[in-house]
């Protein structure tokens, strides 16, 4: 997936699209595979890098969603669970179980929870990734050696499964392209374009790097911009009212010592409604998440200090080992695009449902919806767009469709695992040039070849995309990553060929971003 290549494919273009997706986060990228594998013609723009916002900046979770259950939200919970374990089945590289540990310091958490979550183990059904079961003190405890003893009575154990965010999306990315969409990131939709009979039928796009204009005509435009759609439905029609209720979840990263385990805690209710989790990622402890509602939406969200003296005052109720603020590696913050309702002062109690809006200039827009169930997002979308642009019926693919890089045996691809089939010709090229091999940094899992690879193979163009999205440096160790600036800068100007004054305006700009990452030296709002 090379970008000049994309681009060439846009500008020898003079027939219509079948579709246009706006928006290169999970659902974006879900509706350019989905139609793609239908064998429609598929453009997809972002404006920033794919993935940006949102998409990668979630809990790291495949799940159907135990709080929904609670919730009463029972098609939901059904649905998730399913989407689960199609995307276990076609995404193995990326996708993998997790045990979760409830723990029980009152007398009636262990029947309440046991019997919610063998309701959760009977709605998977044959999507299932584990039973449920009780467990005692010392069970509990050898499964999280870091739990809070004091007053722990057992617990309960159940499966659910963690993936990577924005892996998963550049796979998806890859996937789309295999099979003839073309996606374009930092391509900016300026406005919406419209025939003689008001509908819309195509975009006015520039290239942020060439600043070209291009003209696009396509039979269905689709708004797949989550936290921004709003702003992409004023282009067709500025009195139209907000439908997105943005919510704010963030997390804070801490070192393995905090869950030095292959179990992940689940707090089941907080003082503000939400779950909090605790779960192992990338060798690293992940906590989240907050749910704050929000009166705009930014580009670059950040923690409010309430929020993460929040994560932190409850994971100090669950871990022997208190977290202080010293101990955090990297805090990251990203923006829900939850459907507005009445009661917009709850975000917690907006339902994750996804929503399609079709205007009257034809304008269809999709927002809500989870990561996990992405894909019958873009089944949906997919269906209502062939309708709305009169495209021939096509039956969707993507059950079975295998996701770029499916590997099954991911777990033999040693420190390459998460890259799947990708991980041979990443070797290939270390052998091809070993000073490759050299890590970023020494805090960081990630080498030079990595670098290389997502500038030549995944349409990496800036150090926050490889630092950020491509590695997972920033997420996992914020001061690493801006130690480690300079020198992946530099190894990507000898990539794309530019200059030493391009690489003082990244590093620079990095920098001033993944500052607000850092545990003391963010301005918190």
């Amino acid at each position: 997936m090379k970008r000049d290549e994309m681009l060439a494919k846009l500008e020898d273009r003079h027939s219509k699209w079948d579709i246009l997706v706006i928006g290169g986060g999970a659902t974006g990228a879900g509706i350019a595979v989905d139609a793609a594998a239908r064998g429609y013609s598929v453009l997809l723009l972002e404006r920033h890098d794919f993935g940006k916002g949102t998409s990668s900046r979630s809990t790291k979770l495949v799940h159907g969603g135990v709080r929904y259950l609670q919730q009463g939200n029972v098609s939901l919970v059904m649905e998730a669970l399913k989407e689960r374990g199609i995307l276990r089945e076609n995404a193995p590289h990326l996708v993998h179980d997790l045990r979760f540990v409830v723990p029980n310091y009152d007398w009636w958490e262990a029947p309440f929870y046991g019997i919610g979550l063998k309701v959760y183990d009977m709605l998977a059904g044959k999507y299932g990734f584990g039973p449920s079961t009780m467990l005692s003190k010392e069970e509990t405890v050898e499964a999280i050696p870091t739990i809070r003893t004091e007053g722990l009575r057992g617990g309960v154990q159940y499966y659910d499964g963690q993936f990577d965010d924005a892996r998963l999306l550049i796979h998806l990315c890859q996937t789309a392209a295999e099979r003839g969409a073309v996606l374009l990131n930092y391509c900016e939709v300026t406005g919406l374009t419209k025939g003689a009979d008001g509908f819309i039928d195509g975009a006015v796009a520039i290239d942020l790097e060439s600043g070209r204009e291009h003209e696009i005509s396509a039979r269905v435009v689709v708004n797949a911009t989550g936290p921004f759609t709003d702003s992409v439905r004023k282009m067709d029609d500025e009195s139209v009212k907000n439908m997105i209720s943005p919510s704010q979840g963030v997390h804070i990263v801490l070192d393995a010592s905090f869950l030095p385990c292959e179990s992940a805690i689940m707090v089941p209710h907080t003082k503000d409604g939400r779950v909090l989790f605790a779960i192992p990622w990338h060798d690293h402890a992940l906590i989240g998440t907050t749910d704050t509602p929000l009166k705009e939406v930014v580009e670059e969200p950040e923690a409010f200090e309430e929020e993460i003296e929040f994560i932190l005052d409850t994971a100090e109720q669950y871990l022997h080992k208190k977290p202080q603020r010293s101990d955090i590696r990297s805090i990251f913050a990203g923006i829900r695009p939850l459907v507005k309702t009445e009661d917009t002062e709850n975000t917690a109690a907006l339902s994750r449902d996804h929503t399609i809006h079709i205007a009257h200039s034809g304008l269809m827009t999709i927002c809500g919806g989870k990561w996990t169930t992405y894909r019958r997002m873009a089944e949906d979308a997919v269906n209502h767009a062939a309708m709305l642009g009169q495209l021939e019926e096509r039956p969707c693919p993507t059950r079975n469709l295998r996701i770029h890089g499916h590997c099954e045996e991911a777990e033999n691809l040693g420190d390459l695992w998460i890259y799947g089939s990708d991980a041979y010709p990443i070797r290939d090229l270390i052998r091809q040039q070993p000073d490759l091999m050299e890590k970023i940094h020494p805090d960081l899992p990630y080498t030079r070849a990595e670098v290389a690879w997502g500038v030549r193979e995944e349409m990496a163009r800036t150090l926050e995309d490889v630092l950020s999205r491509r590695t997972r440096a920033l997420l996992l160790h914020a001061q690493g990553a801006i130690d480690a600036a300079s020198g992946v800068a530099n190894l990507m100007a000898k990539e794309l060929g530019k200059d030493a004054e391009w690489v003082d305006k990244q590093v620079q700009s990095f920098c001033a971003m993944a500052s607000r990452c850092l545990p003391n030296e963010r301005g918190v709002s």
